[in-house]
């Protein structure tokens, strides 16, 4: 019996020494050893908990996110925010009456993406959030954060806006009695093409008694002796302003805004003398919602600290089925044809 073998070329030396020195790392890696045979590693099924990350390792391990441009799926286009929303931290903040205080804020960071870059290292950003996090949290500490996470990132356009609920202590109408009313605020620093502004967010709730209703009511008493009430309703108010540089506006300074503007804030603390003075509050303020968009953008053009500002506002009839709204927009930094299908849903302020 004949057996012909054909083994091809005879391998360099050079060519010798790398197979032996392929086969043996090989031999010391059963992981490695299993894929060139086309066999299962055999694997662990216990946490390894002396094991120690070195710098060699790290270097060996996968980060497809950051991968070459030839990994991107889908479109090779400019993504405009990428990033981490809801990301949660107790934070500082100074207060104008209260000195400082800490609370629990949510965070949302977010970068711009070139069109050839596959992703971002989303840790980054709240690596940033904590390096910061200890010192006293303003305007200036969100620039420090962003400019962090903007050069970790290498994006150009950049954005941070921290969520919070701020605590106000306020005094009934007539009792004497007082208590904490709870404000959602927002503040946002945001980059675009090299231009910061910051923006300070509020949503301030009160009670709209409609004037139409009112004048029925009280025609329905003068004219027939009828006992009849005008209908009022729990109202929200979304109050966007740009802080321009250089100026300190104090979230209470923009609550006592809205006060003076519309003032039937719903109450804390109410007993029955309360009770009758915010029906007489609302009685001398009656209001639509126009009327709200209108009083709270005078305030707000005659604040030499603001810049552009949005006003949207919400009345939650009980008269109605629906809801009575009305947006009011200041400067292009917050004009928009278009507006968020889940705008006005956003507004429900739940007690």
């Amino acid at each position: 019996m004949n057996i012909q073998s054909d083994i091809g070329e005879k391998p360099s030396r050079e060519e010798a020494e790398q197979a032996l020195a392929l086969l043996r790392r090989y031999a010391g890696n059963p992981a490695a050893l299993a894929e060139l045979t086309g066999a299962y590693p055999e694997l662990h099924n216990v946490y390894p908990d002396n094991f120690v990350v070195d710098a060699a390792y790290k270097e060996t391990l996968p980060d497809l996110q950051n991968g070459p441009a030839s990994l991107i799926r889908g479109a090779k286009r400019i993504i405009q925010h990428v990033g981490i929303s809801n990301f949660r931290l107790p934070i500082g903040y100074h207060t104008r009456d209260n000195g400082d205080l800490t609370l629990e804020t949510s965070v949302t960071g977010t970068v711009s993406l070139e069109a050839d870059k596959k992703g971002i290292n989303m840790s980054r950003i709240m690596r940033s959030f904590y390096a910061h996090s200890e010192k006293t949290f303003s305007f200036e500490v969100m620039e420090a954060a962003l400019d962090d996470y903007k050069s970790d990132l290498e994006s150009f356009d950049a954005r941070i806006q921290m969520r919070f609920s701020f605590p106000m202590k306020v005094d009934s109408l007539r009792s004497g009695l007082s208590g904490f009313q709870y404000y959602d605020i927002a503040l946002e620093l945001v980059e675009v093409a090299g231009l910061r502004r910051k923006i300070l967010h509020l949503d301030y709730v009160y009670s709209s008694t409609c004037p139409c209703s009112l004048e029925l009511s009280e025609h329905a008493r003068r004219e027939r002796g009828q006992l009849a009430t005008p209908h009022s309703q729990r109202s929200v108010a979304r109050i966007s302003v740009e802080v321009l540089p250089g100026e300190c506006l104090w979230f209470e300074d923009l609550i006592d805004l809205c006060r003076r503007a519309v003032p039937t804030e719903t109450q804390v603390m109410v007993k029955r003398e309360d009770e009758q003075a915010f029906a007489e509050l609302n009685a001398a303020n009656p209001i639509f919602v126009e009327d709200a968009a209108r009083l709270f953008a005078q305030g707000l053009e005659d604040d030499p600290r603001i810049g552009d500002f949005r006003v949207v506002a919400s009345h939650q009839e009980s008269l109605h089925s629906h809801d009575a709204v009305s947006v009011l927009t200041e400067g292009e930094l917050f004009s928009n044809d278009s507006l968020d299908p889940k705008l006005f849903s956003t507004l429900f302020h739940v007690g």
